[in-house]
């Protein structure tokens, strides 16, 4: 098991972070865009949309990539001072980060391409997860690093 994350691994997740920080910032546009469409109105082009299906769409292409170099590379170990629940609750949290970032992209593709309405609903319901859970893992991080001191940030900025 490797001590610290490859650079495509850091590469991977803050590519990842970023564009859905972008998702997050610019969800109002597509949500105006889509309930027009579900009025049965043809709403003009809107970049901002087409840049959302564009980034969701790039975050299932890069979440695929991070997870077989991880399945290929292995992740480094938690921090041994961590409590076990924070252990189980950490592990928790990655795996539905995980199984969120790639059905967002699924859900939000089918809804948008197929015109699939309950998916729509569904992709809003993941969103709202995803934000909870995005916060609960910055909480996280910062709690191990600043309070248990475990200098987890460095496994992201740091290759090795």
């Amino acid at each position: 098991m490797p001590s610290h994350y490859s650079r495509t691994q850091i590469a991977l997740h803050w590519l990842i972070f970023l564009a859905i920080v972008v998702q997050f910032l610019f969800h109002e546009t597509i949500a105006g865009v889509w309930r027009q469409m579900e009025q049965g109105g043809t709403p003009p082009f809107e970049p901002l949309a087409a840049l959302h299906v564009f980034l969701g769409l790039a975050i299932l292409a890069l979440a695929i990539w991070r997870l077989v170099v991880r399945l290929r590379r292995g992740a480094p170990p938690l921090p041994e001072k961590e409590p076990a629940l924070l252990k189980f609750v950490a592990n928790a949290t990655h795996l539905l980060l995980y199984l969120l970032i790639l059905a967002l992209p699924v859900t939000g593709a089918l809804a948008w391409f197929g015109g699939i309405s309950d998916l729509g609903e569904v992709h809003e319901a993941l969103f709202q997860a995803l934000f909870i859970l995005v916060i609960l893992h910055i909480l996280g991080v910062f709690y191990q690093q600043f309070v248990l001191k475990t200098n987890i940030i460095g496994r992201m900025t740091r290759a090795g």
